[in-house]
């Protein structure tokens, strides 16, 4: 596998329920969970990258991080998050093959759509 097929995601997490310290917390333990997988790299997203309605903390956004993983490995990252965030609201941008696709998710059926539509969307043409 090339270097070129690995596949970008970037994971925003939203819970209206929690204050800022409490997602950041949130956010940072999911991101030690997904370097323990095969990743190539896993981070928070710095500031200098602020979507409109953002919140930072720390000079990071509040519940996004980005991670990198190589296409072998891509649905294995997929079904930790199912596994890990159904039920909660998320947002995942994945950017792969030079394309990006944006995909909302607020109940454990729609991540699963979105992870469907994610791995169709990364499939080699």
């Amino acid at each position: 596998m090339s270097f070129e097929s690995n596949v970008k995601l970037t994971i925003a997490l939203s819970n209206p329920d929690l204050d800022a310290e409490e997602q950041e917390r949130e956010t940072r333990n999911l991101l030690r969970e997904i370097r323990d997988l095969d990743v190539e790299s896993a981070e928070l997203v710095a500031v200098t990258e602020i979507p409109e309605g953002a919140r930072s903390v720390g000079g990071f956004l509040v519940g996004v991080l980005q991670t990198e993983v190589s296409l072998a490995n891509f649905k294995k990252l997929l079904g930790f998050l199912g596994d890990r965030l159904g039920g909660k609201s998320i947002e995942l941008e994945v950017e792969a093959n030079g394309k990006k696709l944006k995909v909302k998710a607020s109940s454990r059926e729609e991540l699963l759509a979105a992870i469907q539509a994610a791995e169709e969307f990364v499939k080699p043409k």
